[in-house]
């Protein structure tokens, strides 16, 4: 339950009865709201391995949402951060795509990703990723409408698939993270898949710099990689922790840090709305949140560890109001969201009253 099922979950308020085609569905893995809705897997649900080794299969992905029965369908919905924007529709359909992101490991992170770059697996890969970016761009004007996430989702959109997109920002529960009046400690909280584009290498290195400890939450296939690279710093892994206590770290931490550059950043909302500040590199969809100055500190772009141990520092001096963090978090709540996409549902044709029935 990340971002993009927060999302869907605000969705199908619109559609209550509306099945939900998806890649692979494997049961538990999202909220009794999603389940209750009708699913249906793809055929890549029955490949060999498919919950723990379902990124190997990436080159089947087109294939995979091609092969939807949609013909049913006077309106498609799809959420989409890899390949749900290609499903293929009746002509007559109307497809709205909420987009989180353009795929960025066949984009703009595809060395973040896979860093080697010699030898033929290499070369396959290289040729197999090559192949997606044409379909990716191909399959991107069967949507009628782009929906971004952000405004830098919106420019991304634009500059691989030379569409314009209206910007939502994704639903953030901050009635649920709130201010109280813990003490707040003398430690950086960091809340991310532990993934190569969310560079908590450079998040390490910075605290140990400047001599705060980090706690980072989340899992990922890095966890080792930078456990290794943590050891002799003051970094704490976390891993997945519950609601609760999520909530009581950003209660309890001293700034939330981002040092990779989001497509959104939920985790950042929610920290603001538990009146804690942020610190971040300010690239990315940060800079639809965070004011520098008001809400956090913000780097300049490519940002190396000493610039960004640099902003805690300064983050450290500077006193935030709380009801100011918690203000600014109220824009991305998830009664914005449903009024904005209710708006641009509206403004096409097809009766929504019909959906799902």
């Amino acid at each position: 339950m990340r971002g993009g099922e927060r999302v869907l979950e605000q969705l199908l308020d619109y559609a209550p009865q509306a099945p939900i085609f998806t890649l692979f569905h494997f049961e538990g893995s999202v909220s009794a709201k999603i389940e209750a809705h009708p699913v249906v897997a793809s055929y890549l649900q029955e490949v060999p391995s498919s919950e723990k080794h379902y990124r190997r299969y990436l080159p089947l992905f087109p294939s995979a949402i091609e092969a939807f029965d949609l013909g049913g369908y006077d309106l498609i919905v799809s959420s989409s951060h890899c390949v749900a924007k290609g499903a293929i529709t009746r002509p007559d359909a109307y497809h709205l795509c909420y987009c989180h992101t353009p795929m960025r490991y066949i984009w703009d992170q595809e060395q973040a990703y896979f860093p080697q770059r010699s030898g033929p697996v290499a070369w396959v890969r290289r040729q197999l990723l090559s192949e997606l970016r044409t379909w990716d761009v191909a399959s991107a004007s069967r949507v009628d409408l782009y929906v971004a996430n952000s405004s830098f989702v919106a420019w991304r959109i634009q500059e691989y698939y030379g569409r314009s997109a209206e910007v939502v920002h994704p639903p953030v529960d901050v009635a649920y993270f709130t201010p109280d009046a813990s003490e707040r400690g003398n430690f950086c909280l960091a809340v991310s898949a532990l993934s190569p584009y969310k560079r908590l290498d450079l998040a390490i290195e910075a605290c140990d710099r400047a001599a705060v400890e980090l706690r980072i939450v989340g899992a990922g296939p890095q966890r080792a990689e930078l456990e290794q690279k943590a050891a002799g710093t003051r970094t704490r892994f976390l891993g997945r922790v519950e609601a609760n206590e999520l909530r009581q770290l950003y209660r309890t931490a001293g700034c939330f840090l981002q040092s990779g550059t989001e497509d959104f950043g939920i985790a950042t909302v929610e920290a603001l709305a538990s009146g804690l500040p942020v610190v971040a590199v300010g690239v990315g969809g940060v800079l639809d949140i965070v004011e520098n100055g008001l809400h956090g500190v913000l780097t300049d772009p490519g940002a190396n560890p000493a610039e960004l141990a640099e902003a805690i520092d300064k983050a450290k001096r500077i006193r935030f109001n709380e009801d100011v963090l918690r203000g600014k978090s109220e824009q991305f709540s998830a009664t914005r969201f449903r009024e904005s996409m209710q708006s641009l549902l509206e403004e096409h044709p097809t009766d929504l009253t019909r959906i799902g029935s």
